[in-house]
């Protein structure tokens, strides 16, 4: 039940409390004694009930997160409550869940179309709650956020020292010719100094993985690469544009040999200028007709 020692309260800059009660959080609770600030209809703080919520979502309580849901919906706190079931969406389920967009049309159903405190807002809090208990849950989001912001500290600090930093992000210094070397196509500065245009990102910017592109995508890459008038790819730069990264190396790019054909005279993005030596007249380009069927 509701008493002085479970309400938690918040406090503006000036040191005024500030307990975001609206009116239809107001009236009577279910012993008929008039509300207290932040009190919900069942003597609760709505901030201890805010907080079950999201426990009870991330441990895949369904009954509580029900329960809680249904509490601050029915007690005039629905912007609380999809404002919290949001934040959880980011903050404690699996990316990628498609919870977000079931849990959005709840919102927008309980809101707009009907009243939030009414049985069919309700219903609506109760199907988002369970939809996001029922949920893959986890914390990677908010725990690869934490981790980042330590290494951004430790390499700061040891740049200050002029010293290596003992923790760095996982993708090292980040330049060129290193393992992430694929990144640096023409949509980059250093990509673009370095002339590489439409064949480097067709051969290496371009790749996908670790599936690989279906037969229909890989058809139509094969074609476009065919039918352009200004770039003339070999059949071993044709298959590396269709042929899938390694789950294993994903940043593996098909060796030094096949970077250096590349980076050298691609002319840019516009194609122009894609000279390759004696390379290109060794080996049969290809045929639209095998493509073709």
């Amino acid at each position: 039940m509701a008493d002085g020692d479970d309400r938690q309260a918040t406090f503006g800059s000036d040191g005024s409390l500030e307990t975001d009660t609206t009116p239809d959080a107001t009236g009577e609770n279910d012993f008929g004694e008039e509300k207290e600030a932040n009190e919900t209809d069942g003597g609760y703080s709505r901030y201890v009930v805010s907080s079950l919520l999201q426990k009870a979502v991330r441990r895949s309580d369904e009954e509580v997160a029900a329960w809680a849901a249904w509490e601050l919906a029915r007690s005039g706190y629905a912007w609380n409550l999809w404002d919290r079931l949001n934040l959880y969406v980011v903050e404690d389920l699996r990316a990628g869940s498609d919870v977000a967009l079931a849990i959005e049309r709840y919102e927008e159903l309980a809101t707009e179309r009907w009243e939030p405190a009414e049985w069919k807002g309700r219903i609506c809090a109760i199907h988002a709650a369970l939809a996001a208990a029922r949920a893959r849950s986890t914390r990677e989001a908010s725990n690869a956020d934490a981790y980042f912001s330590a290494v951004a500290e430790v390499r700061a600090e040891a740049r200050e020292r002029g010293e290596e930093p003992a923790h760095d992000f996982p993708v090292g210094d980040l330049e060129p010719e290193g393992e992430f070397d694929a990144v640096f196509d023409g949509h980059t500065g250093e990509g673009a100094r370095r002339d590489r245009g439409t064949r480097f990102f067709k051969t290496h910017g371009g790749r996908v993985g670790p599936e690989g592109e279906d037969d229909q995508s890989a058809r139509w890459l094969r074609l476009a690469m065919l039918l352009d008038d200004e770039t003339d790819y070999s059949p071993e730069e044709l298959d590396r544009a269709v042929e899938p990264v390694d789950p294993e190396n994903p940043w593996a790019d098909g060796g030094d040999e096949g970077n250096e054909r590349d980076t050298v005279g691609d002319g840019g993005a516009s194609g122009e200028g894609d000279s390759d030596g004696d390379d290109s007249d060794s080996e049969p380009r290809g045929s639209l007709s095998d493509f073709s069927e």
